[in-house]
């Protein structure tokens, strides 16, 4: 059996690890999958014996995604669309694949249509068409009802599935989606994609700790800036040690300078592949409300506090903190009220959280991978 994965991150990772992951959980139930995507993979996302196809680069101009760019700092013209559009329409008749999966398409990444809408005739007008399906986190950024309304038209013409990589009983897809009524029959949850790596954290790190995290760093410096400050201005965490980590697209100059400003009781590192491990162990963790991170916090069950991601019209990260606030797992703080004060403050606060021992289903990966495998065979 083979499988097509398109991604296509614009700024954070979280696009592309959680296919990643998908791709590796389809690789070990025995599918061949191929992997097309325009941006660099994270090193965390782990290719072995999956087959890359290089799509032409594409990313956000800004933190607002005010225009696609492409490796250049060029905004896209009909010819990047062209090149793009032929590299997906040769996969589609050189792979014949049984299964096909759009990660966010249709239900975002709504400037990618020119090149997808033409891939997915493609694939229905086969003879033997294969299960087409959309892996969707498990909140989306508002859009104007009539975009919405444009997007679910997309999923009910052309798709097969929508796979919602969430636990229902935290996250539905109607808390972000007001179309999510009219996509009910297709609509699966998978429980999050957990995507963390097993590697233990050394003897004693992250014991007690503050731990600091922007994701892969593209945005989120502020956060990384203000914490060198607050624990000095804390009550319930000035005690403990906090580890500020770094994303690797934070410039080594803008990494240095962080270093050397470091006060006592601060560690500053690069981002670490026992991150997970690190929150198991921590006090708190300190963070934005992104996917991956915030499935390292169910499972890690530690106190959080977020400061939500919120340039432009973003709303995603916003909602998915509001949610842990609700349920008991986190305090917020919001992004244009960030100082080292203000901080200080939300982290004494989150401090008195208890922390939890969760049972959301983390399981996604595999769960997804199943039911992709199922559902083909069913069409078969």
């Amino acid at each position: 059996m083979r499988a097509l994965i398109w991604v296509q991150h614009l700024l954070g990772v979280g696009h592309a690890v959680r296919a990643g992951a998908i791709a590796r959980a389809l690789f070990e139930e025995g599918v061949a999958v191929t992997l097309a995507t325009g941006a660099s993979l994270p090193s965390s996302v782990d290719t072995k014996s999956i087959d890359v196809v290089t799509l032409p680069a594409a990313r956000a101009s800004d933190p607002a995604f005010s225009a696609i760019i492409d490796e250049d700092g060029r905004q896209v013209d009909d010819a990047f669309w062209q090149r793009r559009r032929e590299i997906l329409l040769a996969l589609a008749d050189g792979l014949e694949p049984e299964i096909v999966l759009t990660e966010a398409f249709p239900l975002a990444r709504r400037g990618f249509r020119a090149e997808l809408v033409p891939f997915l005739q493609t694939l229905r007008a086969k003879p033997r068409p294969p299960f087409i399906a959309a892996s969707v986190r498990d909140i989306l950024v508002r859009k104007p009802p009539d975009k919405e309304r444009a997007m679910a038209d997309l999923a009910l013409a052309y798709y097969d599935g929508i796979l919602i990589h969430s636990d229902p009983r935290l996250v539905r897809l109607e808390h972000s989606f007001g179309e999510a009524e009219r996509l009910a029959p297709l609509v699966s949850y998978t429980g999050y994609v957990n995507s963390s790596s097993n590697v233990p954290a050394p003897a004693g790190d992250g014991e007690g700790e503050v731990i600091v995290s922007c994701g892969g760093g593209a945005v989120g410096q502020a956060i990384l800036r203000a914490s060198l400050s607050a624990r000095l201005h804390s009550s319930n965490a000035a005690t403990c040690l906090w580890r500020v980590l770094a994303g690797p697209h934070l410039s080594t100059s803008d990494f240095a300078a962080l270093a050397k400003a470091a006060p006592p009781g601060v560690i500053v590192e690069r981002a670490r592949r026992d991150f997970p491990d690190l929150l198991k162990r921590a006090r708190l963790s300190v963070s934005q409300a992104g996917y991956n991170t915030a499935v390292d916090i169910l499972q890690a069950g530690v106190p959080a506090l977020f400061v939500p991601f919120a340039a432009g019209s973003e709303t995603e990260q916003t909602q998915r903190a509001e949610l842990f606030v609700i349920n008991g797992l986190a305090v917020t703080l919001p992004e244009r009220g960030l100082s080292a004060e203000s901080l200080a403050k939300a982290a004494d606060q989150a401090m008195q959280l208890e922390p939890k021992v969760l049972e959301f289903s983390l399981d996604g990966a595999q769960k997804t991978a199943k039911l992709l495998i199922a559902a083909a065979k069913r069409g078969s």
